[in-house]
């Protein structure tokens, strides 16, 4: 069975991949030419552990493939793949669908056989119905079906996430269709993987209802971070305690700077999109926009306290621009926004992450000087602030941490040391949901 996924974009591309390593033939497509030729020759443009190693793998054994032809990439395809992006629309924070509809009136232009139609990017619900009105208008003749199949994938862990999911989604409104993507899906059937088949409408929906959810979860536990500083309560053994509870979980109740990257902040704001034209309001929904909007001015706040209360002409060495580690992705990144703020309030910021600079500087320009070392990040600096979770960072050596800094103060935004340990070492140490910590040596 041959698939088609057009998009080469970070869903398009880990499919594509992870769709060939279970066996199927794959051509991937792209408008961009320069995009293509690159991963022809096996060059990745995006960060993600163990994707260069199977698109390496599947080109050698010729099951993927990279076109900007799609035309002839669908002419005999069983599966075709909408994958492209759904950025956020600025008049109204719904999601943009008009690359969707773009190609899906390229494919009903090109299309000359019996396919499915799969949306494997993020959409609203009432979009695959809306894909199926426009093929029908452009070629009333032709024969096809359109399925949801939504990713949920995290960066960092797409290769493994794709291969071994918790489950797998599928919205579809005919037997032939589901007989199809039951078949797609079998190689991960067949280990015991859940594919759970519902209808179209429910499974646009779905995506947007476990985001939104899990991005309450987050704003949630970092309420209760603040509410422990106000009296003096630890968050993490809060977090700890109420996730042994198999109703909660553990999941998503790590106190930070709050949610970024591309998915939840766009999903969120979709989610309230769709309730408004729905006439069905998402207030939940809207009371963790807002609470993880006042998350980023609340944490400029607590360096600047840190800092003594003004950064201007300080230098603040800031460890990580990426949202998360594992990722090289500075999209809605919440430390770089951070990182920015402070930078216009007068601060010399001398920022380092290991794979998310080069996307940063694109975002920030030169008002954030990035340099190409942790070490020379907090050479002489006023304040560290530790603000991705890298793993590089949690396996600092602390003694030569203070050495390098002019004033030992860390405002660790992800929690990565103990407070106790931190004063032992002789820091100022400020972090989330806990006490700060004086030096005791």
């Amino acid at each position: 069975m041959k698939i088609t996924i057009i998009g080469t974009g970070y869903v398009g591309l880990v499919s594509g991949a992870c769709f060939a390593q279970m066996g199927f033939s794959v051509v991937c497509v792209d408008n961009a030419p320069e995009k293509i030729a690159a991963l022809q020759r096996g060059e990745i443009p995006i960060y993600e552990p163990g994707l260069a190693e199977i698109v390496a793998q599947n080109i050698a054994a010729r099951s993927l493939s990279f076109t900007g032809d799609l035309a002839a990439a669908i002419a005999d395809a069983s599966i075709i793949s909408i994958a492209v992006g759904t950025p956020t629309r600025a008049e109204d924070g719904c999601a943009n669908l008009s690359y969707v509809f773009g190609v899906a009136e390229e494919i009903a232009r090109s299309l000359q056989h019996y396919a499915v139609v799969v949306t494997k990017s993020t959409v609203p619900a009432g979009t695959g119905h809306e894909i199926a009105r426009i093929m029908r208008r452009i070629n009333p003749a032709l024969e096809f079906d359109v399925a949801s199949n939504p990713e949920f994938l995290r960066e960092g862990s797409a290769v493994e996430d794709f291969l071994t999911p918790d489950r797998v989604v599928v919205g579809v409104d005919n037997i032939r269709a589901e007989t199809l993507l039951r078949e797609l899906y079998k190689p991960l059937s067949d280990k015991g993987i859940k594919i759970f088949f519902t209808d179209i409408l429910s499974a646009e929906l779905i995506k947007y209802a476990a985001n939104t959810f899990l991005a309450t979860k987050v704003s949630f536990i970092n309420e209760m971070a603040d509410l422990c500083e106000k009296i003096g309560a630890n968050v993490e053994d809060i977090a700890a305690a109420i996730g042994l509870d198999s109703r909660i979980g553990p999941k998503f109740l790590k106190p930070g700077p709050g949610y970024g990257g591309s998915c939840f902040p766009k999903d969120t704001l979709a989610m309230v999109g769709i309730g408004e034209r729905a006439h069905s309001r998402v207030s939940i929904v809207e009371a963790v926009i807002n609470v993880n909007k006042q998350r980023q001015q609340h944490m400029v706040e607590k360096i600047i306290s840190a800092a003594g209360g003004d950064v201007m002409g300080k230098k603040i060495a800031f460890l990580g621009v990426a949202f998360k580690a594992g990722t090289d992705d500075a999209r809605d990144s919440v430390p770089l926004i951070i990182a920015e703020i402070l930078a216009r309030k007068g601060a010399y910021v001398s920022a380092y992450d290991p794979k998310a600079m080069e996307n940063a500087k694109k975002m920030t320009g030169a008002i954030i000087d990035y340099v190409p070392s942790k070490e020379q990040a907090l050479e002489n600096a006023d304040l560290v602030v530790l603000a991705t979770e890298w793993e590089e960072f949690r396996k600092m050596d602390l003694s030569a941490v203070k050495k390098l800094l002019r004033q030992p103060i860390m405002v660790d935004l992800r929690n990565l040391f103990v407070p106790e340990e931190m004063g032992k070492a002789g820091f100022s140490y400020v972090s989330i949901g806990r006490a700060m910590v004086a030096p005791t040596q």
